[in-house]
């Protein structure tokens, strides 16, 4: 199974997000054609360059969409902006800079001047890692600078390249596959499309319901 149809049968996996009205007008908006100019509003243009190789990488395109051909990086971008809360959005700004502290000390180079196969083998290295190495990337407790009774929760844990890197990856793959499942495109051509849902069938073939493909949201 490649990795486009496992994403097809996830179902209610990782990826599921409340949509409400400014996210769908956020997704209506990304539905032009890709604009290989663009400029980030919230993310930096080399955070905004990084982003987009990275959802090449876990969403590419085979014989559906992948993120380039739906904008998803301009959705994400632009969801960070107008619709995520400030906390989700300092932390997000920060993992996405610790990200690119990982890439150049694992390359000693800029990010800007990745390959393909440079952002795969570091994606792969965060989420490919097995529990003990990702609990090893985890923020350690800064227990030097003061006396811990006196820290608060955010100061207690200190972000890191490595925890940083996995922190933005898995949230850009959980955000990524969200929007990819979301968009118009895949949700009636792809998954298990009912524009009229809600019939009770007590009995039925898979086939029948939807040929074994998670049901669009």
């Amino acid at each position: 199974m490649n990795r486009r149809q496992a994403l097809r049968n996830i179902g209610l996996g990782a990826g599921v997000m409340v949509v409400g009205p400014s996210t769908l007008s956020l997704l209506q908006s990304c539905k032009s054609e890709p604009s290989y100019d663009w400029q980030p509003t919230y993310l930096t243009a080399s955070n905004g360059f990084i982003l987009k190789e990275v959802l090449d990488i876990i969403l590419p395109k085979t014989d559906t969409a992948g993120a380039s051909e739906l904008n998803i990086a301009e959705f994400i971008d632009s969801y960070m902006a107008e619709v995520a809360p400030e906390s989700q959005q300092n932390d997000f700004k920060k993992s996405a800079d610790a990200f690119a502290g990982a890439f150049e000390k694992e390359f000693d180079k800029d990010p800007g001047n990745g390959t393909p196969e440079e952002f795969d083998k570091i994606i792969a290295k965060y989420l490919k890692a097995t529990p003990e190495e990702k609990e090893s990337f985890r923020p350690k407790r800064n227990t030097e600078s003061q006396d811990p009774q006196d820290q608060s929760p955010e100061e207690e844990l200190e972000m890191n390249h490595d925890s940083g890197a996995l922190a933005y990856l898995e949230s850009v793959r959980d955000m990524g596959i969200w929007a990819w499942k979301t968009s118009e495109q895949i949700g009636e051509n792809v998954l298990w499309y009912d524009p009229i849902p809600g019939e009770y069938v007590p009995c039925g073939s898979v086939e029948e319901f939807g040929g074994g493909k998670a049901m669009s949201l």
